[in-house]
């Protein structure tokens, strides 16, 4: 069986290197992003230029991939933070995050999903947070975060009589763009937060990579409807990050 794999925002970070190593291993892999990741070419590779945030250009991109492939694994991984404290939060912030963390996937899946139910197998992955369980500054990341784990919960009820399994990595601080948009790299509060964490560093984006792989692997069809803490040990503990 071959596999195509939809990721968004696999233009870099933790997306680019999950579609590297599933090219590794013979998958066509779409990204749908916002630019093409710099210096990457593979002939299996592509890039369906889109702004998740705009509902009608997920649409397109949706329909445009639906007709060309049959998609086998889609991995929900675009994702922003838009840190404000609870008082400078607002509606928007709400249903900017709903829209690119709930709502293009929503959209997006339910043009896969025919091809998938077709070949009764299919993979479907989001790219959670441990912010989901609480973080300052976090009121839309964190709701919207939590809200991917109820409706990949639900996903995987319904999609399971299909050979569909819909699972949940949650990342802890890891070093990408979106984690030093918030603490500036290399500065002393970066240390300080790496020292906290049990594991005493910060993640990288292959230690997120590797945790996708297990549950996109075709012989992993027995967990479904998982969340897993990728996050050095943060979500057992009493870190703020």
């Amino acid at each position: 069986m071959s596999y195509t794999a939809v990721i968004t925002g696999a233009s870099k970070g933790i997306g680019l290197d999950l579609a590297q190593r599933l090219l590794e291993k013979g998958y066509k892999v779409v990204s749908i992003a916002r630019n093409a990741p710099e210096g990457f070419e593979h002939p299996d590779f592509e890039t369906v230029k889109a702004d998740l945030l705009e509902p009608a250009a997920v649409e397109v991109a949706a329909q445009t991939i639906a007709a060309k492939h049959q998609v086998s694994h889609f991995i929900h991984n675009a994702g922003m933070i838009w840190p404000n404290l609870l008082e400078e939060a607002t509606p928007d912030d709400l249903a900017g995050l709903t829209q690119l963390h709930l709502g293009s996937a929503l959209t997006l899946l339910q043009a896969f999903l025919p091809s998938m139910k077709a070949r009764n197998f299919g993979r479907v992955l989001f790219n959670g947070s441990r912010a989901a369980l609480g973080v300052p500054t976090r009121t839309a990341y964190s709701a919207t975060k939590a809200g991917q784990i109820g409706m990949a919960r639900t996903w995987a009820l319904e999609l399971a009589p299909h050979g569909i399994t819909v699972n949940v990595v949650a990342p802890g601080p890891v070093q990408t763009d979106n984690f030093w948009g918030i603490i500036d790299k290399g500065s002393d509060r970066e240390e300080q937060l790496a020292k906290k964490l049990p594991v005493g560093r910060l993640g990288t984006t292959r230690d997120i990579s590797n945790a996708f792989l297990f549950f996109c692997d075709p012989e992993n069809g027995f967990v479904t409807g998982q969340t897993l803490y990728v996050c050095g040990g943060a979500s057992v503990s009493t870190t703020t990050l």
